[in-house]
């Protein structure tokens, strides 16, 4: 239930995004035409405009950036073909959207890693906070697992054995400091902070916030071995667009991964 709002909210978005596109005349299923790339602000949009004005034309690619702020949109936008891929995402979090809403996305080139971080504007270390503190965590399924197993590598909580993508509060075996959890939309966790005694927040809200993750962050993901790169993602069937193919090697190529390092300075990571 605790998502009801958000997904509504997506799915009204999304059918004005169709008729707005209907009414430029734009088809994403056109292969001759633009291709359209829905993506989450920071640092995604920002990627891709890098790609769209400095490498694109080059290898005669029309793209078009749509941004959204939330994390449902972009995926139903792709599967109706609103929109011809999207930007935004991970593997946990795209398996978990696959299975609830019986869509048929999937990955076709990984960009970057966005590094989770616990963040606080009332303590300087982890270890500063006090008994009975409250946390903000994301509230969609794969976010709040992800930052509760941050907070595990860290010492502040122990999970319960094999749980995975789908760790919930409940699944705390151990709280020394007998943290409470305010579980939130992810992009509200970094404007909680202010009422929390820390929240744990997804990369991109982080630097959209005018947070630097790698100076900021009391606790920080560790990139080795991590599955929540950001990858390219379109509707089963369309991998094999040529339009997709050239946005993907131009998401993956040295200009690409140059400007990522200049820009983010270690924030956010190149994945290939």
């Amino acid at each position: 239930m605790r998502n009801t709002a958000k997904i509504t909210t997506a799915v009204l978005a999304a059918g004005a995004l169709t008729l707005g596109l209907s009414a430029c005349g734009a088809d994403s299923s056109d292969t001759d035409g633009p291709l359209i790339v829905a993506a989450s602000p920071v640092p995604h949009a920002e990627i891709l405009n890098f790609v769209k004005d400095n490498l694109a034309k080059k290898e005669g690619l029309d793209l078009q950036v749509k941004e959204f702020t939330d994390y449902v949109t972009p995926n139903t936008a792709t599967q109706d073909g609103s929109v011809g891929a999207n930007y935004f995402q991970n593997q946990p979090y795209l398996d978990d959207f696959n299975k609830k809403n019986g869509t048929d996305i999937v990955p076709v080139v990984t960009v970057h890693l966005e590094p989770l971080g616990l963040y606080s504007h009332k303590v300087k270390k982890a270890d500063d906070l006090k008994s009975g503190a409250t946390v903000a965590i994301p509230n969609d399924t794969v976010n709040e697992a992800r930052a509760l197993k941050l907070l595990a590598a860290d010492g502040l909580i122990t999970l319960k054995a094999g749980v995975g993508n789908e760790a919930t509060p409940s699944d705390i075996t151990k709280n020394p400091k007998n943290l409470k959890f305010k579980e939130l939309e992810a992009a509200q966790t970094p404007r909680s902070l202010d009422d929390v005694d820390a929240a744990v927040v997804n990369g991109n809200y982080a630097i959209e916030s005018d947070l630097e993750p790698s100076k900021d962050a009391l606790v920080l993901e560790s990139p080795k071995n991590n599955p929540y790169g950001n990858f390219l993602a379109v509707k089963k069937g369309n991998e094999d667009d040529p339009r997709v193919k050239k946005l993907a090697k131009l998401l993956t190529s040295p200009e690409v991964e140059k400007f990522i390092q200049d820009k983010y300075a270690g924030s956010v990571l190149a994945s290939f």
